[in-house]
């Protein structure tokens, strides 16, 4: 048995981040001591893993929870289409890469839209969660989804607002001090869950919006006063740089 703090460490998962598998019951511990330590055996680090893999090839957290519990679910056919995946998307970028070398060797006159073509990737994940979505609960995340989307996403909207706001009262602190480190990853965390995978590297990204695009800039500052947009913007690169 391993406790949460371990298995941060061996892992690269935060402990907010494990809390948060947990609250969603996507990664539950295998036991919870009297003094309220969790607590994780390899069967619950074997399912990290599998976690992870899916998060690497961008499957949102719910969908991850529904093919992991599904009733259908085999080890080894989910680590072979994991592999599966790896593979295109292995391909996709050295594609991309031999692509820039061109614009590099030939200036930016080259154009070829065709590596940006992402179809063979989605269709093998459409693949994936069909083999293991055609349950009850992966049914119902797909209704959800419908009814956010007509009814929701200005909540969202404004719940983000919130957090913007939230980082604008923590501008006397330094960008890397522990509570506004938190509250980025608590912003990634959000992302994930409400819009698309939030990786680091496009948290990074996000970041350099929210100073260099005015219309990002006047809305977060809008939310948390004049000079937040900045604030946040470095707070994401400290972030995204550990």
């Amino acid at each position: 048995m391993r406790t949460v703090k371990e298995v941060s460490k061996i892992t690269g998962v935060s402990v907010r981040t494990l809390h948060h598998y947990d609250a969603i019951g996507l990664l539950k511990p295998t036991k919870v001591t009297e003094a309220g330590y969790r607590m994780y055996d390899d069967t619950a680090l074997s399912r990290l893993q599998n976690i992870l893999l899916f998060r690497e090839l961008q499957f949102p957290l719910k969908e991850i929870k529904t093919i992991l519990d599904s009733p259908d679910f085999d080890p080894s056919e989910v680590i072979a289409r994991q592999i599966g995946l790896l593979e295109l998307q292995y391909k996709h970028i050295g594609e991309l890469i031999a692509f820039a070398r061109e614009i590099q060797n030939k200036g930016v006159a080259a154009m070829n839209f065709d590596v940006f073509d992402k179809n063979e990737i989605e269709k093998y994940k459409a693949e994936v969660k069909e083999r293991w979505g055609n349950t009850k609960a992966y049914q119902e995340y797909e209704q959800k989804d419908i009814a956010r989307s007509e009814s929701s996403y200005s909540k969202i909207a404004d719940e983000l607002m919130t957090m913007f706001s939230e980082l604008g009262e923590l501008k006397h602190l330094a960008p890397d001090s522990g509570e506004v480190q938190k509250k980025i990853q608590a912003l990634q965390e959000f992302i994930t869950d409400n819009y698309y995978v939030c990786t680091n590297e496009i948290l990074n990204g996000l970041g350099q919006m929210y100073a260099g695009d005015e219309r990002f800039k006047k809305n977060i500052d809008r939310a948390g006063g004049d000079g937040t947009a900045e604030f946040v913007s470095r707070a994401v690169s400290v972030y995204c740089s550990r």
